[in-house]
């Protein structure tokens, strides 16, 4: 951790935050989807039954679970790195991953008309490119 008073310490900090909000936002979706596999799956089969993913779902699924999962872990990793040794390298990645991860969830929702919940996305993206702005800065 760069000095309180230091010019450094502006950049870390909302590195830092940045990092901690993706890991706990993927990790928890990812986890959630793991747990609940089966209302997931069923959820999602309803969801997506009149648009073209229909018959990809699962795969869909696995998919998406994997890249939070991997988001959520490589934040998480890349928080305790900024913490350890101020190294921001694995939240970057993280950060690049959330965002993926995002797109994929924005695809989604807008192929199963759902607009409201492709919105919702939108501020979390705004987030994330803003970290991985951030985080490439160091």
């Amino acid at each position: 951790m760069p000095p309180f008073d230091s010019a450094r310490f502006t950049l870390w900090l909302p590195q830092l935050l940045c990092a901690v909000f993706l890991a706990i936002l993927f990790l928890q979706s990812g986890l959630d989807k793991v747990v609940d596999w089966k209302g997931n799956l069923g959820w999602l089969t309803g969801h997506f039954s009149k648009s073209p993913l229909k018959g990809v779902v699962t795969p869909m699924l696995a998919v998406i679970t994997l890249m939070e999962l991997a988001s959520g872990a490589l934040s998480a990793a890349g928080a305790v790195a900024l913490l350890v040794n101020g190294n921001p390298f694995l939240a970057y990645l993280g950060a690049v991953l959330s965002a993926l991860s995002l797109l994929a969830l924005f695809f989604g929702q807008r192929m199963a008309k759902e607009y409201a919940g492709a919105a919702v996305l939108v501020p979390y993206f705004v987030v994330t490119v803003a970290a991985v702005y951030l985080l490439r800065l160091a």
